[in-house]
């Protein structure tokens, strides 16, 4: 049995009522702190409303497009978009109820490999997958900086500019992460697997990190695995591959930009968000995700919504935080619970239930 078939079978229904229950609890809140009477009278849903929430839902749908796209792409034409589909979705759904620093990387293999993908290369498709994700992040965040100052980024309130605020630590803690990560997996996957695999299976014989020495061993074989099968590689699949990535990312971040343009023609039609206000806003959200990295709730529930009514309360008018950051949760992380709820049980019956009664 491969070593996270036990964990995949493990999961219950509290495991995916606990996210839903923790993110609903804290926009509760966030909406009893700041509600007034008589704040829902300045609302008027007209056509252009309309128009912004569907082309917030048409980012998400794209930000998927992407992920599909990409993952066919490493699979090598093995995969059709159905395939892709139910992959991306139970990965998306995983991640949903795992811890953010854990996501549903540790179990992705599995899907990609029964849904007709051998396993070494079903490893190597995972691996890149992460690969590709983190570059994103590394590239990016620094590129912000070259049209937008740190104090603006990280300023909470504009009357309130410091770095000795949290958020500051937790991105730079973040980004270090992920740095980290990049470099090492780079390494293993194209310089030297088997010195990686080696340092790694040292690292973990040490007597306090002994109990995970099997999972860094089995890391250090996939990594080695992998880093035949992605060498082999030419540029235009990295390429291709990436720019999938970069869809993906973007779109997501852009939900927020059409959210709010939606609640502005509802309630300040005559507002208007400058080209310096979006490209703050896409990169705080990029500062945000990679924040959410060090949460340990799962799929970042309860932190993702107080620090998208804090970091971005600036641009949002009084009031009415809650009911975005609420909104925003409903387009980009619920719908992953509900398809998953209905995709995983099919998945789990048809690939081991069935296969169980087989044996």
């Amino acid at each position: 049995m491969h070593p996270d078939e036990k964990n995949i079978q493990s999961v219950k229904s509290y495991k995916i009522l606990l996210p839903i229950i923790i993110g609903l609890a804290v926009a509760a809140f966030l909406f009893y702190r700041e509600y007034h009477p008589g704040m829902f009278s300045s609302i008027v849903i007209n056509r252009q409303v309309i128009v912004y929430v569907l082309l917030a839902f048409l980012m998400m749908v794209l930000r998927d497009f992407g992920y599909m796209l990409r993952i066919k792409i490493l699979a090598g034409g093995q995969y059709n978009w159905k395939n892709a589909f139910q992959v991306i979705m139970l990965w998306e759904f995983t991640s949903a109820i795992t811890p953010s620093a854990v996501g549903g990387t540790s179990v992705a293999v599995l899907y990609v490999h029964k849904e007709g993908i051998r396993l070494g290369k079903s490893t190597a498709i995972v691996l890149a997958t992460s690969f590709l994700d983190e570059l994103y992040f590394i590239l990016f965040f620094p590129m912000v900086f070259l049209v937008i100052t740190p104090d603006r980024l990280f300023g909470l309130h504009s009357a309130a500019i410091s770095f000795s605020s949290e958020y500051f630590y937790f991105a730079v803690t973040g980004y270090l992460i992920k740095l980290l990560y990049i470099l090492l997996v780079f390494y293993g996957l194209f310089i030297n697997p088997s010195v990686l695999r080696r340092i790694l299976t040292g690292i973990f014989r040490l007597k306090f990190l002994k109990k995970w020495q099997l999972q860094a061993e089995k890391v250090g074989s996939d990594i080695v695995t992998s880093s035949g099968i992605l060498k082999r590689e030419k540029p235009a699949f990295w390429l291709g591959a990436f720019l999938a990535t970069v869809i993906s990312w973007s779109a997501r971040y852009l939900v927020v930009n059409f959210l709010l343009l939606a609640l502005y023609a509802a309630i300040e039609p005559d507002k208007i968000l400058s080209i310096s206000d979006h490209i703050l806003l896409f990169a705080r959200q990029l500062a945000m995700w990679i924040m959410l990295l060090v949460m340990p709730s799962p799929g970042g529930s309860g932190f993702a919504e107080a620090i998208f009514s804090d970091f971005l309360s600036d641009f949002i008018p009084v009031g009415f935080v809650s009911i975005l950051a609420f909104s925003w949760r409903v387009i980009t992380y619920y719908p992953y619970l509900i398809i998953g709820s209905v995709l995983f049980p099919s998945w789990l019956n048809k690939h081991f239930v069935k296969k169980e009664k087989n044996d």
